[in-house]
């Protein structure tokens, strides 16, 4: 595709589905990388164990491994949880795991011949703060390769951990975030080309993240849509957390926005925040708001304190169709993510045209 606003995806009637549409399969890719999670990587497979497990109960998995050898590692791992028919492997090596930010993301039109189109952003490991990032830069040409759907190659640098959509004309995003990583163009401009991109019609725009985000503000470590009008957004108690006073700005920023097609007030859902997680002396950004929703299931994660249990029955009550799952990251938080920067769904698409 030509990149002129005139060519972009939203404007040939492509769309980025919800989440809670339903998927083909989910995307990973398999951590390995030591210096991400120095000392705790048989930890961090373990949980990625119960996340492929809970996954695979009501879809297909698709995993990023390195090579046949690492294939066969990660197999022994899965092998007694998980069955065959519903892992895929695909050798695509990758600098990192985070398949959410690097990977390709889908749009979908049922009204076209190519129902599904990959969207490929510019990727520099968040700002450049994380070499190399060579191969990770291809993740997402080579994601779609493999499922054989036609690219949009996009100016912009944005990862999919930075965004979040509602299926019904609204994209959520943070100015700290995409703002940083595009110097070059304006606010005005960067929300023509995110509207024209994603087939949407209204913007909201958040402010920073939470406390140990290396991300300059990824949107889905605080606020989630859950439905077209309610907003699932992260609340700290305690007012001496630094994270109190900007997740109170961004609660009273969501209250306060109007949905331009339906003249309706946003319904904010507050989740609570887990007790503050260290390791080698620095705040991780822990966060139930990074949970991931499954075609059957909701997976959160879990920290091992009390709010776990709280975090649960919320999204319980929003997601009376799906089992919440609770999926210990006390490892994987480490690499200063959870299960939504591990995950990349794949919509469903129709086999007829």
């Amino acid at each position: 595709m030509k990149n002129n606003l005139q060519a972009y995806p939203g404007n040939f009637g492509y769309r980025m589905p919800a989440e809670w549409e339903r998927h083909e399969a989910t995307w990973l890719s398999w951590p390995h990388n030591q210096e991400t999670w120095p000392e705790l990587l048989p930890a961090v497979e373990k949980e990625m164990v119960s996340l492929v497990s809970a996954l695979t109960q009501s879809e297909a998995v698709r995993i990023n491994v390195l090579d046949e050898k690492h294939e066969e590692h990660v197999w022994r791992l899965l092998s007694n949880q998980v069955p065959g028919e519903s892992v895929h492997f695909c050798y695509l090596p990758t600098n990192d795991a985070w398949c959410r930010d690097c990977g390709a993301i889908f749009v979908t039109n049922h009204a076209c011949k190519e129902q599904m189109l990959a969207l490929k952003f510019r990727y520099n490991a968040w700002g450049g703060k994380y070499l190399p990032y060579n191969l990770d830069q291809v993740v997402a040409d080579s994601m779609a390769k493999i499922l054989s759907v036609p690219v949009f190659e996009s100016e912009l640098y944005l990862e999919g951990g930075a965004f979040d959509v509602n299926g019904s004309n609204v994209l959520m995003t943070t100015e700290n975030c995409v703002l940083k990583r595009n110097p070059k163009y304006s606010r005005n401009e960067l929300e023509k080309k995110l509207k024209n991109t994603f087939g949407v019609r209204q913007i909201i725009w958040l402010e920073g993240g939470i406390e140990g985000d290396d991300t300059d503000g990824h949107v889905d470590q605080f606020a989630r849509f859950v439905d077209r009008d309610i907003v699932l957004i992260a609340s700290e108690g305690d007012n001496a957390d630094p994270n109190y006073l900007p997740l109170k700005k961004n609660r009273e920023k969501l209250i306060n926005i109007r949905l331009t097609d339906e003249e309706e007030a946003v319904s904010v859902v507050e989740l609570p925040m887990p007790d503050p997680i260290y390791y080698r002396g620095k705040r991780l950004p822990a966060s139930y708001a990074n949970f991931y929703i499954a075609n059957e299931h909701v997976l959160v994660p879990a920290f091992g304190c009390p709010q776990d249990n709280l975090a649960r029955k919320i999204l319980e009550d929003l997601f009376a169709s799906r089992d919440v799952i609770s999926i210990d990251c006390r490892s994987i938080v480490a690499g200063l993510g959870a299960i939504h920067c591990l995950t990349q769904q794949i919509p469903y698409i129709s086999v007829n045209y």
